[in-house]
């Protein structure tokens, strides 16, 4: 649906004239009818990434290919009635004041010279998809902003499009909004069919609806996969920055201020397993606990749900010596769980589990 080939895109900056490249090299294909992440810090390329893709910003250098449309090489005549294909909305809605729910959804109909009886039980419609009929006679300055931005969906859906880019959707709105808008992008798409691009600085809009997601940073994809296998199996430090607060990876500071780069005498190695899929409620730590003959004490841990997978973290501390925990690493290995060791804490740490 959407191919994106060695995608770069330079800026000269205005004090000096010197370029900067806000995009480098970025492959990425996206997939027709699925919800596509793409996540990363402030000033990482994500808001010219997702621009790129209708031509609001173009690339310096690469292709952009939507539907098979080479999007880079359209006239403007042309790229106009691309557009129409894919529709955007905005963290700040974008809504004209002076016009009502009804015709701020109308506008994009009227402006493409839809005849106005079509208008009308198009707007209708996308209205009660959206769950905004009652309040179609209302003013942007009487809706709550869950209500704005529902409203910027509804008018982003007027021209059917096949593509909806999302830029930074749900930054302005507050936690629960943010689910009931989330919510209803995961409908749309199921309904529709529609794909969703989706940009955010925000690891659990990610988690909620996305099935697949790529990190940027500087301008560059450094890692991209499913929303599962990127949480579980992260390779980039970046990555996992985003992803320890979300999936409780992060230590409690409790903990952090116990730990040890090295160990002293008579200190336990802590270590963090993690389980995925069926080893998540498996009872893989007494099974190890009762083959290898190694205690083990439990410091921080808990299971979660992705994509209704579970996934599980579990935080040890364990006397083990080397050629335990060697043994240790194959049992975890062949139990298709994960290890890493985080340092070491005295023998009897006062832990608040």
């Amino acid at each position: 649906m959407i191919e994106l080939q060695q995608i770069e895109k330079r800026f000269s900056t205005r004090t000096t004239g010197d370029a900067v490249r806000a995009l480098d090299g970025i492959d990425l294909t996206i997939n027709a009818g699925e919800i596509f992440g793409i996540i990363g810090r402030s000033g990482a390329g994500k808001s010219t990434l997702l621009r790129v893709i209708n031509m609001l910003e173009r690339p310096t250098a690469g292709r952009v290919l939507v539907d098979g449309v080479d999007m880079a090489r359209l006239n403007a005549t042309d790229l106009r009635a691309a557009r129409r294909h894919i529709g955007m909305i905005f963290q700040h809605f974008n809504l004209l004041s002076s016009r009502t729910v009804f015709a701020n959804v109308a506008l994009p109909l009227q402006l493409a010279g839809t005849p106005r009886a079509q208008i009308g039980a198009r707007v209708a419609a996308l209205l009660d998809l959206v769950g905004l009929t009652a309040l179609r006679d209302r003013y942007p300055a009487e809706l709550s902003g869950g209500q704005k931005q529902r409203v910027g969906i509804a008018r982003a859906l007027a021209s059917g499009p096949k593509v909806l880019l999302c830029d930074e959707a749900t930054s302005a709105l507050d936690p629960e909004t943010t689910r009931a808008i989330l919510r209803l992008l995961a409908d749309i798409n199921a309904k529709l069919g529609l794909t969703i691009v989706l940009i955010t600085h925000e690891m659990p809009v990610i988690r909620e609806i996305c099935h697949r997601v790529a990190v940027i940073e500087a301008g560059r994809i450094i890692e991209q996969g499913t929303v599962f296998d990127i949480f579980t199996r992260s390779e980039s430090p970046i990555t996992r920055s985003f992803i320890d607060q979300v999936m409780g990876r992060a230590l409690p500071e409790h903990l952090q201020r116990l730990l040890r780069d090295q160990p002293q005498d008579g200190d336990q190695t802590v270590l963090r397993i993690t389980f995925t899929g069926n080893t998540a409620t498996d009872p893989v730590i007494s099974m190890l606990s009762r083959t290898l003959g190694v205690d083990l004490n439990i410091l921080h841990g808990q299971i979660d749900y992705i994509r209704d997978e579970p996934f599980g973290i579990l935080v040890v501390a364990t006397r083990a010596d080397p050629s335990q925990r060697t043994a240790i690493e194959q049992f975890l290995t062949r139990n298709q769980l994960g290890l890493e060791v985080l340092g070491y804490v005295a023998a009897n740490p006062v832990i608040a589990v």
